[in-house]
């Protein structure tokens, strides 16, 4: 009986080392906690760092789309109302130029009633210019210097022509008209699109002033015309959940000058001004 207690006894640290050699339920449960505590972190600042790139992308294009948008705006502008120089007004076309000749700008471009036209809306931009052939170009098939908002040249009669562009809103996308009367759009996601001319008062007085008016006051006389504002209210892509959050008391002061809600969407408004100075006259 002696022995046969030994041996059992022998036996049984053994059983209980393989009995305990794997994971209880406990140690198992908490392994799946801490994993899945380590997924959620990871899960969050993944979200977080999509947001900030999201919106920084977002910031970066409504800048990018302004920038092009009055790249294209200015081009327009600074050829407004321009004349084309005649080098030798005393001799007919095609004739050498020499130093002697007068010099004098054409008189068939109007440029009161051809350059803005006094129907145009705060939000619609509508500007003209003298086309005309460059006799200094090499390239006799596509001798035009000034084009349209859309690249193209006008048709000339008589060695004349007129260029227009128009800029005007069509729901949140800024359009653009050239003289081909085909539109098309040159940025989206455009709130607000606001234009002002800036005219100069009492220049015979010696106290010139400069005062903002709309299309209507500066189409009576352009040359009175020293500068254009243009205002661009753009919204981002990305949706802003606002629930729950303060941003949705958040506000912004749109090209009007007034406090606006932002809404659900990020809002950037820039302003550029175009001082005017090649309008072919003094």
């Amino acid at each position: 009986m002696t022995s046969r207690n030994k041996v059992v006894n022998m036996r049984t640290p053994s059983s209980r080392s393989r009995i305990q050699s794997g994971a209880t339920l406990i140690e198992l449960m908490v392994g799946i906690t801490i994993g899945l505590l380590t997924i959620a972190v990871a899960i969050g600042s993944l979200m977080v760092s999509r947001g900030v790139s999201s919106a920084v992308s977002d910031v970066t294009g409504l800048q990018e789309q302004a920038s092009y948008a009055f790249r294209i705006i200015g081009q327009q502008l600074r050829q407004a109302g321009s004349i084309r120089l005649d080098l030798a007004s005393n001799k007919p076309d095609g004739t050498a130029i020499v130093a002697e000749d007068v010099v004098a700008f054409e008189t068939v471009f109007d440029t009161q009633n051809n350059t803005i036209t006094g129907l145009d809306s705060p939000s619609t931009l509508t500007v003209g210019a003298q086309a005309f052939n460059e006799p200094s170009f090499q390239d006799a098939t596509d001798p035009q210097l000034i084009r349209d908002c859309m690249r193209q040249k006008a048709t000339l009669v008589a060695g004349n022509g007129n260029i227009r562009s128009q800029f005007s809103l069509n729901g949140d996308q800024l359009m653009c008209l050239g003289s081909a009367n085909a539109a098309q759009a040159v940025i989206r996601n455009v709130a607000a699109f606001q234009v002002t001319y800036l005219i100069q008062e009492n220049a015979f007085l010696g106290a010139p002033t400069i005062r903002r008016v709309n299309a209507a006051t500066a189409a009576t006389d352009w040359t009175r015309v020293f500068g254009v504002e243009v205002c661009l209210d753009l919204m981002g892509d990305e949706r802003i959940d606002t629930r729950g959050n303060a941003a949705a008391d958040a506000q912004y002061r749109n090209c009007a000058g007034t406090l606006v809600p932002f809404g659900s969407r990020t809002h950037m408004v820039f302003r550029n001004v175009y001082q005017l100075r090649g309008q072919g006259r003094i």
